[in-house]
């Protein structure tokens, strides 16, 4: 959704803007190119994704400033740079393609990785939960109540007793072979079986949903009056989070939200990119 992206965040040349996520820069590369006068903070936990991106904005350089940081710590990042505040935020949740495309992450059920799902890396992983801890230690039910909060997974009981018993879980592919095997199949299956476990323990290991009330709660206090923030989410955990916090910072008289009806990728744009089907776009403006 990049064009939307764009319209929604409203660029000035001579605007500082944070890319909260940067992932392999694609976003990042589009709003510098906006600039002239202006600057980009670009943050992401994941040193590998900071290195590539900036490879690729290395033509934009003198106006993009890189940071090794969760996006939780967006005010921490731009105090840091000695920034009052900013014209503008996007963030676009949840694991980027980039890592679902390594295998040697851990994210994809489609080839066999190592049981990882950390999106930090370098120093920020060093002390970080990882999927094989709770794959293969979590007690049963710990883990089913997991499946079932984090990833709303009805048949959590089941596959966490699949899980139990097949113990040790070698990898992705076998966690997956796993769950397909015992989870119950509801009507047509759109999604692979291991779908929502994958996602609840992505979830978990990376803290996402304490990360993302962080980044709720502290960037109103980064934007400029009139400044735009603009988040994309990819399943209803972060979207309801997303869209609770701007319907209240809006009755509270501190954002104004923009997209009364959240906006998703064309038919055109979901053909081309199937991962982009579940995106939903929502933008408030700091009052």
């Amino acid at each position: 959704m990049l064009e939307e992206v764009l319209e929604w965040l409203r660029i000035e040349p001579d605007g500082i803007y944070v890319d909260a996520t940067l992932g392999a820069g694609g976003h990042s590369a589009a709003i510098a190119a906006r600039l002239s006068s202006g600057r980009l903070i670009s943050l992401d936990r994941d040193a590998q994704a900071l290195a590539i991106a900036r490879e690729r904005l290395k033509e934009f350089a003198s106006r993009v400033t890189f940071v090794h940081t969760a996006f939780s710590r967006i005010a921490e990042a731009v105090q840091g740079l000695g920034i009052a505040k900013v014209d503008g935020v996007l963030a676009d949740l949840g694991v980027s393609s980039m890592q679902l495309d390594q295998p040697e992450r851990g994210f994809s059920f489609r080839e066999a990785g190592p049981l990882d799902m950390r999106m930090s890396s370098g120093e920020l992983a060093e002390d970080e939960l990882t999927a094989e801890e709770i794959v293969n230690r979590w007690p049963e039910k710990e883990l089913a109540d997991l499946l079932y909060r984090e990833a709303e997974e009805h048949d959590s009981r089941r596959i966490a007793r699949g899980i139990v018993r097949a113990r040790p879980i070698r990898d992705t592919a076998h966690l997956a072979t796993v769950v397909a095997g015992v989870r119950k199949q509801w009507g047509r299956q759109k999604l692979h079986p291991a779908t929502k476990t994958f996602l609840a323990l992505r979830i978990a290991v990376n803290r996402e949903l304490e990360e993302l009330g962080q980044f709720l709660s502290r960037t109103p206090a980064t934007l400029n009056s009139g400044g735009r923030w603009v988040v994309l989410t990819y399943h209803s955990r972060e979207d309801r989070p997303v869209k609770r916090a701007f319907q209240d910072a809006d009755k509270a008289g501190t954002l104004k939200v923009l997209t009364k009806h959240v906006i998703v990728p064309g038919p055109e744009e979901q053909g081309a990119n199937p991962r982009s089907r579940s995106a939903k776009l929502r933008c408030a403006e700091k009052v």
